[in-house]
């Protein structure tokens, strides 16, 4: 057995042992299961949070974005660090709602804003839809880290099926605890070996960072600035832009909102988080450094980089610590998705659809109950689904932006939102996403006639613009008569 493969399989033990760990001491109510009790701190809130800038996606896509499209990457460094801004106002009266009426989902909010149970469970059938194709890409990414970093001495069946085996375990036994405790693991280790490998590669390879770019420049004119066309700047403003107001709308991360125990933590870490984000960079690096010395990676290839560039560089037992690292972004965003995907099915569809009086007992057992069924669903479309999954899951950002309008007017002084334009709204942004995506379409090829600047904008602004018309127009026309009125009426 090689030195890579142990330190991977300890690392996955101890992940099981930290998440079982978590529920020492705690009674797993559904408030406790699914919200920590709202007693979580600033660093726990802080890690959850973060737990979204580190996922399999951005170990192996940030870097093989960086190493296929250049300069376009920086939009994964852009959007985060507005979305942290927009959490300052945003969060706090989010927590405020959420606290006095004891929420314990997405859905839930809405429900409860909006005071309709029709609404609670649009939202969480969209959540439930754009989630699953999250956690497979979660999975698919532990897959290709655990196969690569053993050497291919564990498959990528085996390492998807065990590490299901070990989120199924502990996010049933402890919810969304489990999910906080080992983000401590996994931020703690992916620092280090991020840092490292970011300061590290560019310097063994190029003898700095200044003079890897020099290098790629000359070697690739263009690739360091933004074409004109396709991923140009129009894409990546209105990219960041889009994916900005979609941050929080992910229905784990709205979740974890859930789990502080005062309000002032979300302002400390909207001031702390986008320095956090900056780290990023340094994947970023990791992959420049490989275009050009492991050249010809082509396709889902590219995704590679990071392990292929690692693999050539240092000995099997580092490689299997930075394998063990990227097991860990993809264990606690699985877990979270988990969590939240098996808390809105049985809390917000269970309840909205069947039996609306079912008490919190039975709430918490069947959630843990869709726990492995989720899982395993997740499981057969990550063996299973082919490339269809890469559309669901470039419709998932944009299915959970369109809650964002519905979101914002109900924190408003004033919400003058009613529960039908919502409902209007999100139905025809969600089915424009839905449409578009599966068409491939995008601005440029619905209106030919818009300028060349503007037919690279995100096909999503089209779908949140739509939304955001028929919500005003829907609440125009269904807004409830004022008291007096109604009493002249009859």
């Amino acid at each position: 057995m090689s030195s890579a493969l142990v330190i991977i399989a300890a690392i996955t033990l101890f992940a099981l042992y930290l998440g079982v760990r978590a529920r020492h001491g705690h009674d797993m109510s559904l408030e406790q299961w699914t919200v920590g009790g709202r007693s979580f701190g600033t660093a726990f809130v802080f890690l959850l949070m973060a737990g979204e800038i580190y996922t399999t996606f951005t170990f192996l896509g940030g870097s093989g974005f960086a190493y296929g499209k250049g300069a376009p990457v920086y939009y994964i460094l852009a959007y985060g660090t507005l979305a942290y801004v927009l959490s300052y106002w945003m969060l706090p009266p989010v927590w405020r709602f959420a606290k006095a009426h004891r929420l314990v989902s997405q859905p839930h909010f809405f429900t409860r804003k909006y005071d309709s149970h029709a609404l609670g469970v649009l939202v969480a059938i969209v959540d439930v839809a754009a989630l699953i194709p999250y956690l497979v890409l979660q999975l698919k990414g532990l897959g290709i880290i655990v196969s690569t970093a053993s050497y291919g001495a564990i498959s990528s069946s085996v390492a998807i099926w065990i590490g299901a085996v070990v989120v199924t375990i502990y996010v049933t036994v402890s919810g969304v605890r489990g999910s906080a405790w080992n983000s401590v693991a996994k931020d703690l280790l992916i620092l280090a070996i991020v840092l490292f490998l970011g300061i590290y590669l560019p310097m063994h390879y190029y003898g700095g960072l200044g003079q890897m770019f020099h290098a790629i420049d000359a070697a690739r004119p263009g690739f360091l600035t933004f074409p004109e066309k396709g991923s140009s700047v129009t894409w990546f403003q209105s990219t960041v832009l889009l994916t900005a107001l979609g941050f929080f709308m992910w229905p784990h991360t709205f979740g974890s909102v859930f789990t502080a125990k005062d309000e002032r933590i979300f302002r400390r870490n909207a001031m702390v988080l986008p320095l956090y984000q900056l780290i990023l960079l340094f994947v970023f690096f990791v992959g420049f450094a490989a275009a050009l010395k492991v050249p010809g990676l082509k396709g889902g290839d590219i995704d590679l980089s990071l392990f292929k560039l690692s693999l050539q560089t240092f000995d099997p037992w580092f490689v299997g610590v930075i394998g063990a690292a990227g097991v860990l972004t993809a264990l606690v965003p699985g877990s979270m998705i988990l969590t939240t995907a098996s808390t809105l099915l049985a809390n917000d569809v269970y309840r909205g659809l069947v039996h609306r009086n079912a008490p919190d007992e039975t709430v918490t057992k069947l959630a843990r109950i869709f726990v492995p069924v989720v899982a395993l669903v997740a499981v057969l479309f990550t063996l299973h689904g082919g490339e269809t999954i890469v559309a669901l899951l470039l419709m998932g950002y944009n299915f959970v932006t369109q809650l964002f309008p519905a979101v914002i007017c109900s924190i408003a002084p004033r919400n003058r939102a009613t529960k039908q334009g919502a409902f209007c709204g999100i139905v025809v942004g969600v089915a424009v996403v839905a449409m578009t995506t599966l068409l491939h379409m995008s601005v440029g090829q619905m209106m030919p006639f818009l300028p060349d600047a503007l037919k690279d904008v995100n096909i999503g602004f089209l779908a949140l613009a739509l939304n955001v018309v028929v919500l005003a127009i829907v609440s125009a026309l269904t807004q409830p008569q004022p008291q007096a009125e109604r009493s002249a009426a009859h």
